[in-house]
């Protein structure tokens, strides 16, 4: 259900109830495009039956789901029949159109060319768990999950959010576990995995990626005290959950460890939607309280975050450590 984490705080006084909520939505409900429209962005049921409500209610967490859907037509396309007509007009006028005319020709040419275009589709799992204020969307970029605030902010009056900060950066968190000496000094309930990616922060930008390379070592140590720094960095929590941490906080290729989709006690031939539902909010939940006590808790609002600064490279005596 969740395979991307992106986790915004709650503004204080947004507490509708869930009728509120599903009469918003309904004026926005997702309708496909027309024609020669580009896209088109609407709610749908997350249950995916059909004329079911816009907002699922599981064990007291709230689910809604945002569709998207757009139309491209290749560049090159539009470029060439756009050339073509300029082309013609110039055979029989015996002038060039000028740069606003060039604009309106692309246009038209974009908008005959739509009605032929396939049409792609992507959805967005929103959950809002309004106990702890928190809402996190199942987004893999800033930009799709910009796009799903907006829509959300268009139909959901009194609604704010911002982007959770933590006290420690997740860059420099990241690096201190890989500058760890031995598993003992990584935060509970979290190990580190098989994977990071390393980033210079000098003019050449050089990175390294490491994947199904056991981290605590000295080759990885010595890239970090380098000045390269951690912006992907597989974990696990509890032995449950495994994912890959980003320097901006969020959670890519989240994955459910063995054993653990049988906790949803759901018989494969009922739906699967509650129980899949109460199984990743019941885990990710604790994950993300975990993650953050990890990052030394929310930071407070206003405050700024301490900058993420390089590790400070040391000349050491012959006989000392490397590290």
């Amino acid at each position: 259900m969740f395979k991307n984490v992106m986790v915004y705080r709650i503004g204080e006084g947004f507490a509708p109830t869930l009728a509120e909520v599903q009469a918003a939505l309904e004026p926005a409900q997702f309708v496909e495009c027309g024609a020669s429209q580009e896209k088109s962005v609407g709610w749908i049921p997350p249950r995916g039956e059909a004329y079911g409500p816009l907002i699922e209610s599981v064990g007291g967490q709230w689910i809604v789901k945002l569709m998207i859907e757009s139309k491209a037509v290749p560049g090159n396309v539009v470029r060439r029949k756009a050339d073509e007509r300029i082309a013609e007009i110039e055979a029989a006028t015996g002038r060039k159109p000028g740069k606003k005319e060039k604009r309106d020709i692309m246009d038209d040419v974009l908008m005959s060319l739509l009605p032929q275009a396939f049409a792609r589709q992507s959805t967005v799992i929103v959950w809002m768990d309004l106990e702890n204020r928190r809402l996190v969307l199942n987004a893999g970029s800033q930009g799709k999950a910009d796009e799903v605030m907006s829509a959300l902010m268009n139909v959901l009056a009194g609604l704010s959010v911002s982007l959770i900060q933590t006290v420690t950066s997740p860059q420099a968190a990241m690096t201190q576990w890989l500058l760890a000496p031995t598993e003992d000094e990584w935060p509970a309930d979290l190990t580190v995995e098989r994977e990071t990616v390393l980033k210079s922060t000098g003019e050449d930008a050089a990175s390294v990626r490491f994947t199904r390379h056991h981290l605590a070592n000295d080759d990885v140590r010595k890239h970090v005290m380098e000045g390269k720094l951690p912006t992907q960095l597989a974990l696990s929590w509890d032995g449950r959950v495994a994912f890959v941490l980003t320097e901006t906080l969020q959670l890519k290729k989240v994955q459910f460890l063995d054993g653990v989709m049988d906790e949803s006690g759901t018989d494969k031939n009922e739906d699967r939607f509650d129980g899949d539902v109460a199984l990743s909010t019941g885990l990710l939940g604790p994950l993300l309280d975990s993650l953050i006590e990890a990052l030394g808790g929310e930071m407070e609002l206003g405050a700024e975050a301490a900058p993420t600064s390089p590790p400070v490279t040391t000349e050491a005596a012959d006989d000392d450590p490397p590290f």
